[in-house]
């Protein structure tokens, strides 16, 4: 592709692992801000409110605007104010601050993030009953694991096919890999898709995603990255990069 207009960058697992910052992308930002290249931090981390998602950036010397960053968790969140839809949450303490929760007997809507050690039967059941009495589920992503300095951990995506097979519906992806976040984040850009490169770690929810989403899209080989992906990114139209650095010297 030719040099993109604007770019969609995954936070864990790219800029940082763990905390640390990824060798060489602090650079990277800032050369892509001397440039002028409009920039959108997407995540689907669900374990941390937009806030401190902002806190993080900026503590790690990569710095960004409330505008710049788009969280799945908040992505749902205005998903519901949009509908008018009243959610009960499968989701981390952390991040319930995002959410104007009602009563299990009062919601209208299923809402599964990363709930961590939340999922446990009794609230797997309880959202079960929802969906089984037709209340829709809404979810953040489809992520299969993360990974922390202790190896990978499951994330919410293999609890979401569960309630999905046990209740018979197919939920709403809000964040990656649906295309609504992409699609935002391109919109928020006053860019249309084509134009704007994702970077990621994750082949199927960033890359997948966006190339779905009719985003271009490079995967970087740090973060929660393994030698089996470098394949389906190759078929997916996807460049593999050591690093983010590496796809920003690429084109800038």
């Amino acid at each position: 592709m030719p040099q993109p207009q604007g770019l969609c960058i995954d936070i864990s697992g790219v800029l940082h692992e763990e905390g640390e910052i990824v060798a060489g992308s602090r650079d990277a930002i800032a050369r892509l801000r001397r440039a002028g290249v409009p920039l959108r931090f997407l995540t689907n981390t669900s374990r941390k409110p937009s806030r401190a998602v902002l806190d993080q950036l900026r503590d790690l010397g990569v710095g960004a605007t409330e505008e710049e960053v788009l969280t799945a968790p908040a992505a749902v969140a205005r998903f519901l104010e949009a509908r008018n839809l009243k959610p009960w949450l499968l989701v981390h303490p952390d991040i319930e601050e995002e959410f104007e929760p009602a009563p299990y007997s009062d919601a209208d809507a299923v809402v599964v993030c990363d709930a961590g050690d939340r999922f446990d039967y009794r609230r797997l059941d309880q959202a079960f009953r929802l969906l089984m009495a037709g209340t829709p589920l809404l979810a953040v992503g489809m992520n299969r694991y993360f990974k922390q300095s202790d190896g990978l951990h499951l994330d919410a995506g293999p609890f979401i096919r569960a309630l999905e097979y046990a209740a018979g519906v197919e939920a709403t992806i809000i964040g990656k890999p649906g295309e609504a976040m992409f699609h935002e984040a391109c919109d928020s850009m006053g860019l249309a898709p084509g134009d704007c490169l994702m970077i990621g770690d994750d082949v199927e929810a960033d890359i997948g995603g966006a190339r779905r989403a009719g985003l271009e899209a490079a995967l970087v080989t740090t973060g929660k990255y393994r030698e089996s992906d470098h394949d389906r990114a190759t078929e997916l139209g996807a460049g593999v990069f050591d690093d983010i650095a590496a796809v920003v010297s690429h084109w800038f």
